[in-house]
């Protein structure tokens, strides 16, 4: 049995043989897990004693959420300059399609024109839950979090302003990139966010500047819906969301957690 340490990464990935299983990321190399992910939030890890080289398997979405729940205008200057309304007293809400998740190094396939031509990046801190949790207080809510991953909440910015909510501008397939593992036992509330769009930088944040504290995110949709085991919670984007076009890679850097990079077709 092996231990869940306070830092660890949880990959999820399949190997050569089409196999799908869960890892611990040690450098370039991954300590495979007979665990299912419940057990592994369970801190019961598996480790059947294969080790595989991080470059031979192809790295999946870290979870297979129930729901991926989006967090908008969390961030003032974001709200601004995407039309938003900065400082609400309570965040603009919108879910993402299972169908929309990709993984690290997936690519991002762009609408036909004439559904979109103005597709943006907004680089963001995903939550993962590790337990059930309905009308959780905000001063519990972070013992609900398992662990954080890296978001990239693609969105076709022309649709935002044309339909009256944000489902079709959120939801295309591959407008959810996700990953590239799960990293357990850090703080959420204090974590730079770099994107940079061929190799520029376009956005650079810091949780901290959140208007709305990550806490009170967590426990507000709560009163809502029930958090279950893997769901996301995207925590929303800092300024800076920019358009990208077909052959264009994007990476998010978050401290802590590491880089999500896809590619634009």
């Amino acid at each position: 049995m092996q231990v869940l340490q306070k830092t660890q990464k949880i990959v999820r990935y399949q190997n050569q043989q089409n196999q799908v299983f869960y890892g611990i990321v040690e450098d370039d190399v991954i300590l495979q897990l007979s665990s299912n992910f419940n057990e592994i939030i369970n801190k019961e890890l598996k480790y059947d004693g294969v080790k595989v080289k991080y470059s031979d398997v192809k790295i999946l979405e870290p979870v297979k959420p129930s729901k991926i729940i989006n967090f908008g205008w969390t961030y003032a200057e974001h709200a601004k300059e995407t039309g938003g309304k900065p400082n609400l007293k309570e965040p603009f809400l919108f879910l993402k399609p299972a169908s929309s998740l990709i993984p690290n190094e997936g690519n991002i396939t762009l609408p036909p024109s004439h559904l979109s031509n103005q597709v943006e990046l907004e680089g963001e801190v995903a939550l993962v839950i590790g337990k059930r949790g309905k009308n959780i207080k905000e001063e519990d809510a972070l013992d609900y979090v398992f662990g954080c991953t890296i978001f990239n909440d693609v969105t076709a910015r022309d649709l935002t302003k044309r339909d009256p909510q944000f489902t079709r501008a959120k939801g295309f397939d591959t407008f959810g990139p996700l990953g590239p593992w799960i990293v357990t036992g850090i703080d959420p509330t204090n974590l730079r966010i770099v994107t940079t769009l061929n190799g520029e930088v376009v956005q650079d944040g810091n949780t901290n500047q959140m208007s709305l504290s990550i806490p009170f995110l967590i426990s507000w949709i709560s009163q809502v819906m029930t958090l279950e085991p893997g769901d996301v919670l995207a925590t929303g984007s800092p300024s800076g969301s920019c358009p990208m076009k077909s052959g264009d890679v994007v990476v998010v850097e978050v401290e802590e957690i590491g880089k999500l990079r896809n590619y634009v077709i």
